[in-house]
C-alpha cells in the first residue's frame, strides 16, 4: 500500500445516484482500505431531506473516514426564498459534523464551499471564491505537517478544463489558483463537470495539479460513473479514475505527477500577498 491512499468522489446526487455504482463504490472501499474518503460537493439531487437522508445513510456505512464539501445541488433546489435565506441549513444538519477532516498523517487540509444559494447572474449552478475563503485555506495549510501533501478540495474546477463537457466560471478562480500554486498547495479536488481529470495550473513552478472527480449519478457526460483513487507518495501522486463496469470497477486512465522536493513554503508567503491583493 503507498504511503497515503485517498477516495475521491463527487457528484453522487443522492435521489438520481446510479444505485449499483454507489453500492460498488462502497464495496472497493472495503476491498481496498482508504486513508480518508473525499466527497467533492453535490451529494444531493435537488437539496431534498430524504435525498440528505439517504446520503448520510450510505456515508455512515462506509468502511473510511469521510470529510465533505458543499456543492450547488446541496442547496433547496427549487425553493427560492428557503435557498436565498438560509441555504445551507439543511447541508449542516446532515452533514455539518463531516466539513472538517479527521486527522490523517501526511495530509494537510482545507474544504471550501464554492456554491452559493443565490448569485446576481442567470445561471447560479456556477461557482464563486473569496479572498478571504483562500486566505483562510491557505492558513490552515501552513499549520501542517513539513513534507504533508496540502490538499484543497471544493466543488467547481477553478480554472475551465479543455474538452469539459461544461464549465465552472468560477468567479475569483484563477486568482485563488494562482494564489494556491504560489503557496505551494499539491493539489486541488473539484467536480461538478462529471468527468475525470488531471491539469497542473499555468502557475509557478507548474506543480499545483487541479484534479477533478467523475459522477456516481446517472448523470453521465460521456464518462462512466467514476471516482478517483489517490495514492500519495513521498515523490508522487498516482490518480487512477475507476469507472463501474456494471458489475465492478475497472482502471480508466491514470494520471502520474510529480510533487515538490523542497522545504515548507514560509519564502512563498510575499508573492501570496500580492496576488491576493491584485
Amino acid at each position: 500500500m503507498s504511503a497515503l491512499r485517498l477516495f475521491h468522489a463527487s457528484d453522487i446526487h443522492f435521489g438520481g445516484e446510479n444505485q449499483a455504482a454507489v453500492a460498488g463504490a462502497a464495496q472497493w472501499m472495503a476491498d481496498h482500505p482508504v486513508d480518508l474518503a473525499i466527497l467533492s460537493g453535490d451529494l444531493t439531487r435537488e437539496g431534498q431531506p430524504r435525498e440528505f437522508e439517504a446520503a448520510r445513510a450510505w456515508i455512515d456505512a462506509l468502511p473510511a473516514r469521510v470529510v465533505v464539501t458543499a456543492g450547488n445541488h446541496d442547496v433547496p433546489y427549487f425553493n427560492i426564498p428557503y435557498r436565498a435565506l438560509m441555504p445551507w441549513k439543511r447541508f449542516d444538519r446532515w452533514m455539518g459534523d463531516l466539513k472538517a477532516p479527521p486527522p490523517v498523517g501526511g495530509l494537510s487540509y482545507a474544504g471550501i464551499n464554492t456554491a452559493r444559494g443565490v448569485q446576481p447572474r442567470a445561471n447560479w449552478s456556477k461557482g464563486q471564491i473569496s479572498m478571504a475563503q483562500v486566505r483562510k485555506a491557505i492558513g490552515r495549510l501552513r499549520n501542517g505537517a513539513a513534507g504533508s501533501l496540502k490538499l484543497v478540495t471544493c466543488h467547481h474546477p477553478l480554472m475551465e478544463v479543455v474538452g469539459g463537457p461544461m464549465t465552472g466560471n468560477v468567479w475569483g478562480g484563477r486568482m485563488a489558483a494562482e494564489a494556491f500554486a504560489a503557496s505551494g498547495v499539491d493539489i486541488v479536488l473539484t467536480g461538478h463537470i462529471h468527468t475525470p481529470f488531471v491539469n497542473p495550473y499555468p502557475f509557478g513552478d507548474g506543480r499545483t495539479y487541479a484534479v477533478g472527480a467523475g459522477t456516481l449519478s446517472i448523470r453521465e457526460r460521456g464518462v462512466a460513473p467514476s471516482f478517483n483513487c489517490l495514492e500519495v507518495e513521498a515523490e508522487c501522486v498516482t490518480v487512477t479514475a475507476m469507472t463501474w463496469q456494471g458489475v465492478r470497477y475497472e482502471p480508466y486512465r491514470t494520471w502520474r505527477v510529480d510533487r515538490r522536493l523542497e522545504g515548507p513554503h514560509e519564502a512563498r508567503d510575499v508573492p501570496v500577498a500580492e496576488v491576493l491583493q491584485g
